[in-house]
């Protein structure tokens, strides 16, 4: 009895498999596949025109401590533009207050935001990206306000404020 239920266990064990281990793609691509950006860097480069935290962030996939961005509470009308290169990334009409402790917007800028599948926490995330330099802003979530029912929710470390002008 015991050795069936031993065997039953390992058997078990070895066929399962955490989505951490699963074949990982974005948009239909293997991930082997590498993508091309149309503003690359190398490595001091970017270091050199990023500060500290928002090298970490971009070009490392950091996440900053919710409730530490300035922008957070910024309800000025606007562009957010990526960090690292300037490109257009959310408009300020889209910012609504998720509670996270990250800057949240319900829709991107369309076309400039590409995204990847994300499983560094053991599960899968979708991971979004500055569709022009590759920098890293964070995480869209299914769980967000009408109209789209999205929550990107951004560090505010990849983004800059660009104020209307009147």
């Amino acid at each position: 009895m015991y050795t069936k239920i031993a065997i039953a266990l390992c058997l078990l064990l070895t066929n399962c498999k955490g989505n951490s281990q699963e074949n990982k793609t974005a948009m239909g691509k293997d991930d082997q596949t590498e993508q091309k950006f149309e503003v690359t860097k190398t490595d001091a480069e970017w270091q050199a025109a990023l500060t500290p935290m928002e090298y970490q962030v971009l070009r490392h996939e950091a996440t900053e401590n919710p409730f530490s961005s300035e922008l957070l509470e910024n309800k000025k009308k606007g562009t957010y533009v990526c960090a690292g290169c300037g490109t257009e990334v959310f408009k300020s009409d889209t910012k609504f207050d998720s509670g996270t402790g990250w800057p949240s917007f319900y829709k991107e800028v369309e076309g400039n935001v590409a995204y990847d599948v994300d499983y560094k926490i053991g599960y899968k995330r979708t991971e979004e990206h500055c569709a022009t330099c590759g920098g890293h802003l964070g995480h869209v979530f299914e769980d967000g306000p009408e109209p789209t029912g999205l929550r990107h929710c951004i560090n505010g470390a990849a983004l800059k404020f660009v104020p209307a002008t009147k």
